[in-house]
């Protein structure tokens, strides 16, 4: 009579054989229970299938030879060898597969602004799950990041709502689903210069990103003044060049965002004008935007995004001083001049009635200063379907 042990997992069993010839040993192999469960038909065979044992030796038997004993020990090892490799085979698929899975995170390009108000991105991975990876592209100018969203460059941006107005009305497939922060403007004039107000602009070198959200700003503020474009020299310059441009004086004021004035305040080079938030259009800045076909196809990762969003502006505003910290390390600002901007920045994440309105009259102006030729179609520009669900 034979019998065999087969083990998978946890169960085990016992076989009579019947009349067998000899002994015959039938093992699985030692592993872990979720190996065995998983091998195939084919692997469970050549696993399992009989290895002959050397036959019990009596007296008589003990000195038939060295030679013999020889043989034995190695038809054992060849067993012993070959239950081992074909473990070893058996388990190598799965090691490489969780070798991949854990090499291979999903990676979510994120489009950022060089812009303290553009620094909640740099927060996501304090909340990002198991198997997620940001990466965060920087960006100079807003229309570049906004581009870069409608060309699938990057996944999801943050950029200025004039941006994303530019791009709708251009018929570029880009959808504003999250706000991202309001705020973070100032007008800065030379701290020598005899400009207490914005009338006291006119005739002056101003620095003006175009196409910006400062721009529209600036024009309605000049306008509530009785001022148009044409009573300043608007000088094109950079969000990050313009603190240093005046502090050489090449211009004599300039519409920036933060943490420009606050380096300009900070150096002494500069002094403030006026936050220009007295328009119709508020504090309205930046808005969250993304590719409509991630929006149509990949409606879960928008709203990871927009979590992740709400999670990591909420902690900033929460925790000042990591918000300048984590400006001055991915942005390289002095901490003096951050610590001023830090107070004229509001980051947040919700689509609030305000910021709908806010926007609308923000893409009016744009059309009486013949910014745009028509109003963006704000039924497929704006998305609220993922706000509103946060929000609940």
């Amino acid at each position: 009579m034979a019998e065999f042990c087969l083990f998978r997992g946890h169960a085990a069993g016992r076989i009579n054989a019947g009349n067998s010839p000899a002994p015959m040993a039938l093992r699985a192999p030692r592993g872990p229970p979720s190996l065995a469960r998983n091998a195939s038909p084919l692997a469970w065979f050549l696993l399992v299938s009989p290895h002959p044992e050397p036959p019990a030796t009596g007296n008589a038997d003990r000195n038939k030879g060295h030679e013999q004993g020889q043989g034995t020990d190695m038809r054992t090892a060849r067993s012993i060898h070959r239950r081992q490799a074909l473990a070893g085979a058996l388990a190598t698929p799965f090691l490489l597969r969780g070798h991949i899975a854990r090499a291979a995170p999903v990676t979510i390009r994120m489009g950022a602004l060089k812009l303290i108000h553009s620094i909640t991105p740099w927060f996501y991975d304090r909340f990002l799950p198991a198997g997620y990876k940001v990466e965060i592209v920087p960006f100079e100018s807003p229309t570049d990041c906004k581009s870069a969203v409608s060309t699938r460059s990057v996944d999801f941006g943050t950029f200025g709502i004039a941006a994303g107005i530019l791009g709708a009305v251009a018929h570029e497939p880009v959808v504003v689903f999250g706000s991202a922060c309001n705020k973070g403007m100032a007008v800065v004039a030379r701290k020598d210069a005899p400009i207490a107000t914005l009338k006291d602009l006119k005739g002056k070198r101003v620095a003006i990103w175009p196409g910006s959200t400062q721009e529209v700003f600036i024009l309605e503020r000049l306008r509530m003044e009785g001022m148009t474009i044409h009573d300043i020299q608007p000088v094109r310059v950079s969000f990050s060049e313009m603190p240093a441009a005046l502090a050489r004086g090449d211009i004599d004021a300039y519409v920036g965002a933060e943490p420009g004035p606050g380096i300009s305040l900070a150096s002494g080079a500069g002094k403030i004008v006026e936050y220009p938030y007295s328009t119709p259009m508020g504090s309205l800045n930046m808005i969250l935007g993304t590719h409509r076909g991630i929006i149509e196809q990949n409606p879960d990762l928008a709203r990871l995004l927009l979590t992740l969003q709400k999670q990591a502006s909420e902690y900033a505003m929460a925790h000042p001083d990591e918000m300048v910290a984590m400006t001055v390390a991915k942005l390289g600002m002095k901490k003096e001049a951050v610590e001023l901007s830090v107070k004229n920045v509001e980051l947040n994440w919700k689509m609030t009635p305000d910021m709908i309105t806010e926007s609308k009259t923000y893409a009016q102006h744009m059309l009486e200063l013949k910014q745009i030729r028509t109003l963006p179609d704000f039924s497929t520009f704006f998305d609220t379907k993922l706000s509103d669900q946060l929000s609940a």
